[in-house]
């Protein structure tokens, strides 16, 4: 008998071995986790050599940051469940269309999804993900153990590699042999840009619906792919706060359920069972709401999981500071109270796991006979193809379904006039219904006025993506259903061999890439200053136009280059026989002048916005493929105009850094534009002529009895975090060519500027220019009656001022139009 029982000692003994043979964290990086940052490499490493340690961890990959470096996840449960994780999968994507699953409900595991470093100084957090990986792999007690049979648990180590490798690096050239406490220490100071953005100088963190970078695309397919109950997003805040961890501040959106709220609080207290034990300070519904659609919390809770945000002091703090507090804050401290709060809240998720995965189910079947809001059906006017083939981009990304066309004749809200009016629905119409898995998420980025009620919130509170894309829709009380699954392409013109001219009515973005293919291929361009009508067709102002005999001289097989061009782009050039027009003035009028070929330049460095610039840099790289040079501000007054011919300051402050000697550039043909604050940089100076608008205050202070405890709401008549305003356009100018009858404009401060003497005042705001989102009275009342957009030609030159963002975070697609009119049509 006991020979018998020897193997069996034997197997325990062995299985016990290979546990212990799993090296920690501190045995496989050669120094303690917690007293260096962790290279992004050996964090994969780590990572992947868990997952091939033990059959508990499976390692997903999943795509690349811009710079190369790879991303991936780490999926961990019990044994048990990675046996069958594909059908927990499978059946947890059934959950989220709404669909039964064939598995009773006890037995599927909710799903938990940890996200760290969407933010690449918050450094604290990734070195957490790689103490938590093991310590689920471990497995030390029970309770581990009974979680991991309870739920599937889902660690992505580091959302921004690029952002994060910036501010260590940096951290590492500056340190000393210790670390220096001492907050004025430069190792506590980041240089411009800083490590908190991607690449692009992208914040990650505000672009889960947009999906505008290579590593959101990327990641929300995966997210997709498996749909979690829970999300938590694991940041850093200023190194003087306390811990902040759910339940969230208001505003909150009213499409988040009573669950939702209920399960964030159930989590938070539990959380805060474990901080008190430790005698952590941590708070909660302070500062960071659930409004805006694209962060790493409210993405989730708007499909249908419980997103949430932890936040750990620590920007800034290096290895260690000295807080206001007097206390020294290390990374191993923040590494203990991040990991925590994750475990906390898996034990939460374990406790819970039935009614996680039932509310979940319930979400979804909600979804589909019982929509939230007013209205059932969106219907987006398809006037404009080009722009309305990118919202459906979007929407497809986001798992938002659509269809296209009816005949109905309807009543619903009109976007533009804001009224309810009689529209009749068309064949080429974008139609959302909202009985659909994706209810909640599509009425949150459709509807035209988002309810607050708690104006002081963190981020912008308007997004319709009507509004964004510059497209007309009607938000309607009824079902409605679209009857085709994609739009109806116009007919094929007869193009012929020998056309006097090929003509291209720009529309969107895509026009602007058929222009680049057009001058890349040596093609001289020529653009519409004035509309005109030809052939039977009418053409507005930026019409694109070619013609054949300029440039057979110098273009060999042009015919062929064009209908080579019209393929690439799936594009249609319109062929006219002759110069002379039906209306308006015929081809040989100087209002159809050749468009020069930009040389463009962005300038960077300290002062600058490092937002504004990369959304610049990231626009002409990744949107069109058209090269872009930066210099630094110091290079300002000393361009050459046949290197550079086109020069982009984006927001930020310039000073004496940009003085008179631009003015020669510029007369010589020169095209200088400017982006928000860098206007108020020329304001005074030779040659611009442009003025701010000033509005006298009222002696008599309001806020001179203002109680203390109002204090945070003093300022919020003057407030404007955010709010879309109705711009009136000059069409008859290229810059407003393909934007449509307005355009709207998000708005986050309040400045405007009086009407230019020497130019075109192409963008105004009129009084009661207001659409939606939160607006102070008292910033509503100085955004009337200016310029926000204009055009002030200066020699051979031109000056454009956009004294708005018309690039935000790369959502805002008709201001994309507008820049690019600026950048290629304005001579």
């Amino acid at each position: 008998m006991k020979y018998f029982l020897l193997p069996f000692l034997f197997l325990l003994l062995g299985i016990g071995a290979v546990k212990a043979q799993v090296k920690s964290p501190d045995e496989f990086l050669g120094y303690p986790l917690g007293s260096k940052f962790t290279p992004h490499e050996k964090v994969l490493e780590y990572f992947k050599y868990l997952g091939k340690a033990t059959k508990n961890v499976k390692i997903v990959s999943y795509g690349k940051s811009y710079e190369g470096r790879e991303l991936l996840v780490a999926i961990v449960s019990a044994k048990g469940n990675m046996e069958k994780l594909e059908q927990i999968r499978k059946n947890n994507l059934d959950l989220s269309k709404g669909q039964k699953v064939s598995v009773k409900l006890a037995k599927q595991p909710p799903i938990l999804w940890l996200s760290y470093n969407v933010h690449g100084n918050e450094v604290s957090s990734t070195e957490t993900a790689i103490k938590t990986l093991y310590a689920l792999v471990e497995a030390k007690t029970s309770s581990i153990e009974e979680w991991l049979r309870n739920a599937v648990v889902v660690i992505d180590p580091c959302l921004n590699p690029d952002g994060r490798e910036r501010y260590v690096s940096y951290f590492n050239s500056v340190a000393g042999i210790k670390p220096n406490p001492n907050p004025m220490a430069r190792e506590h100071i980041e240089p411009w840009p800083a490590g908190r953005s991607n690449h692009y100088y992208f914040d990650l963190n505000r672009d889960w619906a947009w999906q505008s970078q290579v590593e959101t695309q990327q990641r929300l397919v995966l997210y997709r792919a498996w749909m979690p109950e829970v999300h938590v997003d694991f940041h850093e805040q200023n190194y003087n706060e306390p811990y902040y961890f759910a339940p969230a501040a208001e505003p909150i959106h009213q499409d988040v359920t009573a669950w939702q709220r209920e399960f964030q609080m159930t989590v938070g207290k539990n959380n805060a069972k474990y901080f008190d034990q430790k005698g952590w300070k941590y708070f909660t519904r302070e500062q960071f709401d659930l409004l805006y659609p694209s962060y790493g919390d409210t993405y989730p809770l708007y499909n249908g999981a419980i997103g949430m945000t932890y936040e750990q002091g620590g920007i800034g703090a290096g290895l260690a500071v000295v807080t206001i507090d007097g206390d020294t804050l290390t990374l191993k401290d923040r590494i203990a109270h991040h990991y925590t709060a994750g475990m906390a809240t898996l034990e939460t998720v374990s406790k819970h796991s039935d009614k996680l995965v039932d509310e979940f189910r319930k979400y979804f079947e909600k979804a589909l006979v019982n929509p939230p809001g007013i209205f059932k059906s969106y219907v987006v006017k398809g006037q404009n193809l080009g722009k309305l083939k990118r919202m459906a981009q979007l929407l497809k990304k986001n798992g938002v379904e659509f269809a296209f066309g009816g005949t109905q004749s309807m009543t619903g809200f009109n976007y533009e006039t804001g009224k309810t009016d009689g529209f009749k629905i068309e064949r080429n119409d974008l139609i959302v219904n909202l009985a659909q898995p994706a209810a909640v998420l599509a009425n949150v980025l459709f509807e035209p006025q988002t309810s607050v009620k708690d104006s002081n919130t963190y981020d912008i509170t308007a997004w319709a993506l009507p509004y964004a894309y510059g497209l007309n829709a009607y938000a309607v009380k009824e079902s409605i259903k679209g009857k085709y699954l994609s739009v109806e392409e116009p007919g094929v013109p007869g193009n012929g061999q020998n056309p006097y001219a090929w003509l291209l009515p720009w529309n969107s973005i895509d026009d602007a890439k058929v222009l680049i293919a057009l001058q890349n291929a040596g093609i001289k361009v020529r653009v519409a200053e004035e509309g005109f009508s030809a052939g039977g067709r009418a053409y507005p102002v930026g019409t694109l136009l070619v013609y054949r005999v300029e440039n057979e001289r110098t273009v060999k097989a042009l015919s062929t280059k064009i209908a080579d061009i019209e393929k690439q782009w799936k594009t249609l050039f319109y062929p006219v026989t002759g110069g002379f027009v039906d209306k308006g003035k015929d081809f040989g009028s100087s209002v159809y002048p050749a468009l020069t070929v930009p040389k463009v330049a962005v300038v960077a460095g300290p002062d600058v916005s490092a937002q504004s610039m990369g959304e610049v840099w990231h626009f002409f790289e990744q949107e069109l493929g058209y090269p872009v040079t930066t210099i630094g501000v110091d290079d300002i007054n000393n361009l050459d105009i046949n290197k550079v011919n086109t020069l982009i300051l984006p927001d930020g402050s310039y000073g004496e850094n940009l003085n008179e000697k631009i003015q020669d550039w510029i007369k010589i043909g020169g095209k200088l534009i400017l982006i928000e604050d860098a206007i108020l940089s020329v304001i005074g100076k030779k040659p611009f002529d442009i003025q701010k608008k000033e509005y006298f205050k009222d002696e008599l202070a309001a806020n001179s009895v203002l109680k203390y405890q109002d204090r945070k709401q003093a300022n919020l008549s003057n407030a404007i975090p955010g709010a879309i305003l109705k711009v009136e356009l000059d069409r008859s100018h290229p810059i407003s060519a393909g934007l449509g009858n307005y355009y709207y404009t998000l708005k986050t401060d309040d400045r405007l500027y009086e009407f230019l003497n020497r130019g075109w005042n192409t963008g105004i705001l009129k009084s009661g220019s207001y659409v939606a989102g939160i607006a102070g009275e008292g910033a509503l009342k100085k955004l009337g009656n200016g310029m926000l957009f204009g055009v002030q030609p200066e020699g051979k030159g031109v000056v454009v001022y956009f004294g708005a963002s018309v690039l935000f975070r790369s959502f805002w697609e008709n201001g994309k139009q507008m820049f690019a009119n600026a950048v290629f049509l304005v001579n």
